[in-house]
C-alpha cells in the first residue's frame, strides 16, 4: 500500500484525568475521570464505565473498563491545571 494515507489525529478538547459525564449508551448519566484516549480512534476510557468481565485460565475472572465514543461524553470538570505561572515567578524571584 504505497499510497495509505498516515491516520488523522485529532485535537480532541477531553484530556485524561478530566472528569466527564456519559450522555449516551447504556452507561447514560454515569460520571468517571478519563483514564486512556486515542485520538486516531476518537474513543475513551472512562473509569467505571463499560465494564468488560473477561475469564482466563491463569488469571482467573477479571474485570476491565472499554473504550467509548468521544461523542457520547461532556466535560464535568477539568483535571488540576499545573502552575506553571508560579514557577516561572520563582526563577525570576531567585535571578533577581
Amino acid at each position: 500500500m504505497a499510497n495509505a494515507k498516515p491516520a488523522r489525529r485529532y485535537k480532541l478538547s477531553v484530556k485524561k484525568g478530566d472528569t466527564v459525564q456519559i450522555i449516551a449508551g447504556a452507561d447514560k448519566g454515569k460520571k468517571g475521570v478519563v483514564l486512556e484516549i486515542n485520538p486516531v480512534k476518537l474513543k475513551i476510557k472512562v473509569q467505571g464505565v463499560k465494564i468488560m468481565t473477561h475469564f482466563d485460565k491463569q488469571q482467573g475472572k477479571f474485570t476491565a473498563e472499554g473504550f467509548i465514543d468521544y461523542s457520547n461524553v461532556k466535560m464535568s470538570e477539568k483535571a488540576a491545571a499545573k502552575e506553571k505561572k508560579a514557577t516561572k515567578a520563582k526563577k525570576a524571584t531567585a535571578k533577581a
